[in-house]
């Protein structure tokens, strides 16, 4: 399954100033430069359908998420929390993403009040760590992954298919305590019967496919956000800190 798929030695936010904003140390016009040539820091992360993401909402979410990480040597830490920012960026962004998908097709997530996120290493195991967190961050995210949930058919042959495929997945209990082999030696006896789990197999695969949708929904909706530097993909290999791993 697609896999974005999370860390915090040091309050969010105090990293050198330089690491969030551009290198090249331009100012906007009618802004002051500030002293010794350092740049100003960009007051937003990134730019979703022009509009500007705070960088406050990345502060949020790294103050939620404790550090994974513990890194033993200062250049590693830096490394480490610059970025856990850029992850954080992108939870947020998804965020942001999933709320605009709500509004044009007339969902309204659920008002719910700020709280820590807990993500269980299954989830992340199976979502990767960008989306287990921001499914539990978001609701909007949770909402519109409901929605294509919703939206999916599983043809017969999927659940037919999965279900001969998967006999491990079917044997009964008494089957289980005698430690039967479902590749061999087992027979018709101890297995569940087709029609006893066929609505559990079509939940089952309903939910693979709707992860799918919002996984490709996703990698589309967030191909024209324009981050600011220091808030880049972690796996962007545009920056010198890139790596691979959500």
């Amino acid at each position: 399954m697609h896999a974005e798929p999370g860390g915090r030695p040091a309050p969010a936010g105090h990293a050198e100033p330089d690491e969030y904003a551009g290198d090249s140390g331009h100012v906007a016009p009618g802004s002051h430069a500030p002293p010794h040539g350092h740049p100003v820091p960009s007051p937003h992360a990134a730019l979703v359908g022009g509009e500007t993401v705070p960088r406050e909402r990345v502060d949020a979410v790294l103050d939620a998420v404790p550090a994974r990480d513990r890194e033993a040597r200062p250049e590693g830490q830096a490394r480490a929390e610059r970025q856990r920012r850029r992850w954080a960026t992108q939870v947020v962004v998804a965020d942001e993403l999933a709320r605009r998908a709500c509004a044009a097709r007339g969902l309204a997530p659920p008002a719910e009040p700020a709280r820590g996120l807990a993500v269980s290493g299954t989830e992340v195991a199976d979502l990767g760590s960008i989306i287990a967190v921001a499914l539990a961050h978001s609701p909007a995210a949770r909402t519109l992954l409901s929605a294509l949930e919703a939206e999916q058919r599983v043809p017969e042959k999927a659940v037919r298919g999965y279900y001969d495929r998967n006999p491990d997945r079917f044997l009964t209990p008494e089957a289980l305590r005698r430690g039967v082999d479902p590749y061999g030696g087992a027979g018709p006896g101890d297995f569940l019967p087709y029609d006893a789990v066929h609505d559990d197999v079509v939940r089952e695969l309903r939910r693979a496919m709707g992860r799918q949708a919002f996984f490709d929904w996703l990698d589309r909706a967030r191909a024209d956000v324009e981050y600011t530097p220091g808030h880049e993909h972690p796996g962007d290999p545009s920056h010198p800190d890139h790596e691979h791993r959500h």
